[in-house]
């Protein structure tokens, strides 16, 4: 009898060490396909904010909020706030500078939403590669709707 309860105990633990790896993988895969899509909006949105002179048309439909370092592994991270306030569906394109206490831009990037429905909000984070010292501060530069 104890081996057979060991063999069911190797069993248990072999499939469960399986069924961790399988998430583990499928983790993977979705960290993958979200930051493929992370990776198509910016070059969307820098795209098309390579033809907007000024600000844009849609400062009042975007929003920022930092989120806390202790989230984001000490990475400076904003939450961008993208809502859709016209009646038809519409894609927007949203330029963040982070600069430092000089007013220096250090870094620019780049979120977007696509065929945002009307009423409808996006909320895409955009991160900087800076080091979290000294502090930087994220502005927003340019919104565009399209």
């Amino acid at each position: 009898m104890p081996s057979a309860l060991a063999s069911s105990a190797s069993a248990a633990i072999s499939s469960a060490k399986a069924r961790a790896s399988s998430a583990e993988a499928r983790a993977s895969e979705f960290e993958a396909s979200v930051s493929a899509q992370s990776a198509h909006a910016a070059a969307a949105a820098k795209k098309e904010l390579s033809h907007v002179h000024g600000g844009g048309n849609a400062h009042a439909d975007v929003s920022m909020k930092g989120l806390p370092k202790s989230q984001t592994g000490g990475v400076l991270a904003v939450l961008v706030t993208i809502m859709n306030k016209t009646h038809h569906k519409a894609s927007y394109a949203v330029q963040i500078d982070f600069e430092n206490a000089d007013g220096r831009v250090l870094e620019t990037q780049f979120v977007g939403a696509e065929n945002l429905a009307p009423g409808h909000k996006a909320q895409p984070v955009a991160f900087t590669r800076q080091p979290a010292e000294p502090p930087l501060t994220p502005r927003l530069v340019k919104a565009q709707r399209y």
